[in-house]
């Protein structure tokens, strides 16, 4: 029996074209050259560390910028550098790179606060915590991170070109911790803790209206405090009454017109910019890929396929709801009484009142028996 040496003739022609793909990748082109066309040494210590950065070569390319700044610290291109260095972390990847990018970007916008770049800085640290954000029944740490990080953005660079992008990577981190929320109010209301349900998913209809899911949100919170009895029948009508006013094109619509009509409550109509807002997320709606449905069990990142493309998103943290079982004498409404605290003015009683401790004149003071005098026999 012999045995053939010969390699079929289809792998030959995968690994030909395996070669050829890997020496036609091109580098990826830097977002921040200097166009300044000189040869001093700083210059061409920058130029040479950007096309190691454009290759791959990260290593390479911080020694190079680390010479720089070392050598010419009083460069003109020394913020170009810091930031090119932040950018070559970033670029690595990986969470131990990603921590370096986030200190350096850190560093560049507390010593280059009102460069262009600085809001391009804090726009890639948010990035960085989108990169590591998990799906909403997983550790949300780095979700609020990069809340944070993003809600800086749009605060500190308001009209940089980099906040509408901010905007939207907000909205979808805003997504995943209103899915996390919605969870939860959903795991309550499955076991009958109607009260807790109630106030998970009036929070979260109130803090994240542009959730995808706030109209599910708002119906389930109106079912709930239904179900709490007649004591709460204001606030299941308000929960109703929003969702017909502030999702019109809502699938539950219909159900909350006829649930407001056996409470006896008038039916507001749409509000015109919920309505078109509304519409444009319909005509903007993001699909999710035929596959990520089946791989969605095995990912960590989340699907944001389903944030909105539009509006205002929260600029606050979520704070936690009142439970609709607390008074509101006790939860500090009108009948609450305040407590405060003022420095002491003028005379008191303890300056005015001979303290009680000083014996009374005419009483006479009782010895005290030493250790060695013997006891009176009782």
């Amino acid at each position: 029996m012999k045995v053939s040496n010969k390699i079929p003739t289809g792998l030959i022609l995968v690994l030909i074209a395996g070669l050829t793909c890997s020496c036609g990748i091109k580098a990826k082109k830097y977002d921040n050259p200097i166009t300044k066309d000189t040869q001093q040494p700083d210059k061409v210590l920058f130029d040479a560390a950007i096309h190691d950065l454009e290759h791959g070569r990260y290593e390479v390319a911080r020694l190079t910028l680390n010479t720089l700044m070392n050598t010419y610290d009083q460069s003109e291109y020394m913020a170009k550098a810091k930031l090119a260095l932040a950018d070559s972390w970033f670029r690595e990847g990986g969470s131990h790179a990603w921590a370096q990018a986030e200190a350096e970007y850190k560093d560049f916008g507390l010593f280059y606060p009102t460069m262009e770049e600085a809001a391009e800085s804090q726009e890639k640290v948010c990035e960085i915590e989108l990169k590591q954000m998990d799906k909403a029944d997983r550790d949300q740490t780095h979700a609020l991170r990069a809340d944070t990080e993003c809600r800086t953005l749009l605060t500190q660079y308001p009209n940089s070109k980099w906040a509408p992008q901010g905007q939207q990577i907000l909205r979808e981190i805003q997504e995943v911790l209103a899915d996390e929320e919605f969870r939860v109010g959903t795991f309550y209301y499955g076991k009958g803790v109607f009260y807790s349900a109630a106030n998970r998913f009036q929070g979260l209809a109130d803090h994240y209206p542009l959730f995808s899911k706030a109209d599910h949100a708002l119906w389930d919170a109106g079912d709930s405090y239904a179900r709490l009895g007649p004591k709460f029948r204001t606030q299941s009508a308000d929960a109703f009454t929003r969702l017909v006013r502030d999702y019109p094109l809502s699938p539950l619509a219909g159900d909350a017109k006829k649930r407001l009509k056996d409470l006896e409550k008038p039916i507001p109509d749409p509000d015109p910019v919920a309505l078109a807002r509304e519409k444009y997320e319909m005509e903007n709606h993001g699909k999710a890929s035929l596959f990520s449905h089946f791989w969605g069990v095995f990912r960590s990142r989340p699907d944001v396929s389903a944030a909105a493309k539009s509006g205002q998103p929260a600029m606050d943290s979520l704070r936690p709801q009142i439970p609709v079982t607390v008074p509101v004498e006790a939860a500090g409404g009108a009948a609450g009484s305040e407590v405060t605290a003022s420095p002491i003015t003028g005379s008191s009683a303890l300056d005015t009142q001979p303290d009680a401790r000083t014996p009374k004149p005419g009483a006479e003071a009782q010895p005290t028996p030493s250790p060695d005098q013997p006891k009176p026999k009782q």
